[in-house]
């Protein structure tokens, strides 16, 4: 077989292009590296593929290192695009169950019965399509460990069976009657505040006992900015090397812009961007002018600059105001007046955005599907869909 010297050439410089990423960001005073030294405590070396050495994620990586080696349950509490299949999956591979399996389910990606199913398997005949018997995924993940996403999209029935798991190691099939016991760890994660649910009664509050025996809080980037050099150098080696390219360098007014930005969708819209920019640079720089109008400052061009500038609360007051200013002292229909007008907007503007798919637009609003199935038809909506 013929030596490829040009294969060879353009592996050196890539090697030599990730070294150099690695070396420029060394020269910022944020962007050191968590040392894999003595002097660190083993407790709060990084964890596999997370990236970032602030004060925040090496208490993530502590609590994470302590939990792992016992069988308690573990409620992962973040926004969306932080992180927490990365630690679901290191709570895993550093407990005694890692040479078991990792089964993961999106609950807020299937529907009540369908994901009835799929957690706990079905017999043949159980419904229409059910042609033969099948194990579901908590079965699946006997001895090792079943991570539960968006655990807060669940409904109270599924959340009813999932306590009994917890609490009695066991179950029966959808249409079964057969009691199957395993030994499952479960690691549950959730975007919104749970305990708040429990309060307000859209989540049980003795299933959120149960699955809050360790939580772990991962951190908003925007609480974390000093690892946004780190990530932004780790990123670029990663497309780098998928896209052919030769970034090596970061204009430090694109350094600014990024660490200025607020990340509302975190390490995710990081890693994102960061794609897009090695894809659209032209040279072997980062510069300000690839990344999005948006995260440079500049205003988003889809709104328009004739609009009013108002805050959140500042609209929310205006709106109260003016649907009490056109009420009559005697009126005794406030809350529909303002409340279920306001509740109707959003979700219909929801399910626009998710094309109409109940299932998503559900996840999203952080409601169940069952809940939004009936606003859909209070509100009339079910005749826009």
């Amino acid at each position: 077989m013929p030596f490829d010297h040009q294969l060879l050439l353009r592996s050196i410089v890539r090697v030599f292009a990730s070294l150099c990423v690695f070396a420029s960001l060394r020269q910022e005073p944020t962007s050191k590296h968590v040392p894999l030294t003595n002097g660190q405590p083993a407790s709060t070396l990084p964890l596999p593929g997370i990236i970032g050495s602030s004060q925040a994620m090496l208490e993530v990586y502590r609590t994470t290192r302590q939990v792992a080696r016992s069988n308690a349950s573990v409620l992962l509490l973040g926004e969306t695009g932080t992180g927490k299949e990365l630690v679901a999956k290191a709570v895993h591979e550093l407990s005694d169950r890692r040479v078991r399996p990792f089964v993961k389910v999106n609950c807020g990606a299937l529907s009540e019965n369908l994901l009835e199913s799929e957690l706990f398997g079905h017999v043949k005949g159980a419904f229409t399509g059910a042609v033969s018997d099948r194990a579901g995924r908590f079965q699946s993940a006997d001895t090792g460990t079943i991570f539960l996403d968006e655990i807060n999209s669940t409904t109270p029935l599924l959340q009813v069976k999932l306590l009994r798991v917890l609490q009695e190691r066991e179950f029966e099939r959808v249409g079964g009657d057969t009691t199957i016991r395993v030994d499952t760890r479960i690691v549950s994660a959730s975007n919104r505040n749970l305990l708040e649910m429990a309060t307000d009664g859209t989540f049980r509050e003795d299933l959120y006992y149960r699955l809050n025996v360790v939580p772990i809080h991962l951190p908003p980037l925007r609480e974390r900015r000093e690892d946004i050099p780190e990530l932004v150098g780790h990123f670029l080696n990663i497309y780098n090397e998928g896209n052919d390219r030769y970034v090596t360098h970061i204009h430090p007014e694109a350094m600014e812009s990024l660490q200025a930005y607020r990340w509302p969708g975190n390490v995710r819209e990081l890693q994102n961007i960061i794609e897009h920019a090695v894809v659209m640079a032209t040279g072997d720089e980062l510069t300000p002018d690839v990344l999005p109008g948006v995260v440079r400052g500049e205003i988003d061009p889809t709104i328009s600059s004739a609009a009013p500038k108002f805050d959140f609360d500042s609209l929310a007051q205006h709106l109260v105001v003016e649907g009490l200013s056109k009420a009559d002292d005697k009126a005794v229909d406030l809350h529909s007046r303002i409340v279920d007008r306001v509740e109707r907007e959003v979700i219909a503007q929801v399910l626009d955005q998710c094309q109409g798919v109940q299932i998503k637009a559900a996840s999203r609003l952080g409601i169940n599907r069952n809940t939004l199935h009936k606003k859909i038809k209070d509100y009339g909506l079910d005749n826009d869909l």
